[in-house]
């Protein structure tokens, strides 16, 4: 975990009068141990692989304090649960694609889409904080090859695919 992140979490814990928790900190360390989205329950099961004694409300309480510390956006994939970002403090404008397939994620970043973003919302009186952009799309290789191995992945693993709508 990048020292930045600990020193920001821990000037909000001291800031709010709470204490700093061997539980807490482990459940931080494997929330940004990979740069990749994950759900509270994907979470916690990866916290009980290494430790049994923290439990589901310890998990979601934690993440609520990640989030209200501005370490951790809360962001909709489609999949009607809440996914969380670990990634966003280093590429802030990133946005998503979201195969509706396979449920492969992919960011990206564009500035074309930061300069709309900042010229839409200055010509109607605003001034642009954060944007994100998620875009369904179809998946290519499933379409032109009649199979995608991030689908086939994503059913050997259990992963819960999204709706075609």
């Amino acid at each position: 975990m990048e020292s930045g992140i600990q020193e920001r979490l821990a000037e909000f814990i001291r800031r709010k009068g709470l204490r700093r928790t061997g539980q807490r900190d482990f459940i931080i360390k494997s929330a940004f141990s990979k740069d990749e989205h994950f759900t509270a329950e994907e979470l916690f099961d990866r916290v009980r692989k290494s430790s049994s004694d923290i439990s589901r409300a310890t998990v979601y309480r934690t993440l609520a304090l990640l989030v209200e510390a501005d370490l951790l956006r809360e962001i909709d994939l489609g999949d009607n649960q809440t996914t969380y970002d670990p990634n966003f403090l280093e590429k802030p404008s990133h946005n998503h694609l979201v195969c509706i397939d396979c449920g492969r994620v992919v960011e990206f970043e564009d500035a074309h889409i930061d300069l709309l973003n900042d010229c839409v919302t200055r010509r109607l009186g605003f001034r642009p904080v954060r944007q994100t952009l998620k875009i369904e799309a179809s998946c290519e290789q499933l379409r032109l090859n009649g199979r995608c191995p991030n689908l086939i992945a994503s059913r050997l693993s259990g992963k819960r695919l999204r709706r075609k709508r």
